[in-house]
């Protein structure tokens, strides 16, 4: 069972945020319009590991024909407002502040996919030590988020991350090859990617996607 959110009572700074991320705790609005940001702290957790990332055929074919321009941290505002954009969000005019900080501190960052020039799709999450949490995803065309996704992961291995942090395992997720995890495995493998620094997130040269494509065939065969 997981335990209830917790209102949060004070100020919520940059370094609050970050302390919070490092003992497994993130924070999240009820809506839009609700003004309260609460603590989340799931007794079950999603992840991915980086070491069984899958793609399915069928994105396989999409990633080989290369349809968006892929790049990083050059729309982070815009990518976190193409997540609030959905009918129901948890993403308030606080939580895109805060974030917005982390981004300008080179704590936040945004993986994002365009076609002719204009943002269809893009994910955002926050980086520490070795560990990467992913906070939110968008989509304005078919598979510009997966695609994004497949790209994040690239750039994670290329940078030497230890951990990627999906939250809350979701049926879309799962079949990236996400699973579920226990709060205390969790804090297991937070503690050790938190003792690494991965390379620079924008600047490390991220394993090819080809990479990807053969390793996930790999593990099918």
């Amino acid at each position: 069972m997981n335990t209830p959110p917790q209102p949060i009572l004070r100020p919520l700074t940059a370094e609050v945020l970050l302390h919070a991320y490092t003992i497994g705790l993130f924070p999240m609005a009820r809506s839009r319009h609700d003004l309260r940001l609460y603590w989340v702290d799931p007794q079950r957790r999603g992840i991915i590991p980086l070491d069984a990332f899958h793609v399915s055929r069928s994105l396989m074919k999409v990633l080989k024909k290369e349809p968006f321009d892929i790049r990083c941290d050059t729309a982070f505002a815009d990518v976190m407002r193409g997540c609030a954009q959905r009918a129901s969000t948890w993403i308030n005019g606080d939580i895109m502040g805060l974030y917005e900080n982390l981004f300008h501190r080179e704590h936040a960052h945004s993986v994002e996919a365009w076609r002719g020039g204009h943002l269809v799709g893009g994910l955002y999450g926050v980086a520490i030590g070795a560990a990467f949490f992913g906070e939110s995803m968008f989509s304005r065309e078919t598979n510009s988020s997966k695609v994004a996704l497949c790209h994040l992961v690239a750039r994670l291995r290329g940078a030497d991350y230890r951990l990627l942090d999906t939250q809350f395992l979701t049926p879309h997720l799962a079949h990236f090859g996400a699973v579920e995890i226990s709060r205390s495995a969790y804090l297991h493998r937070l503690t050790e990617a938190l003792a690494y620094q991965a390379r620079p997130f924008c600047a490390a040269v991220p394993v090819p996607v080809s990479e990807l494509l053969w390793h996930s065939s790999s593990q099918r065969s």
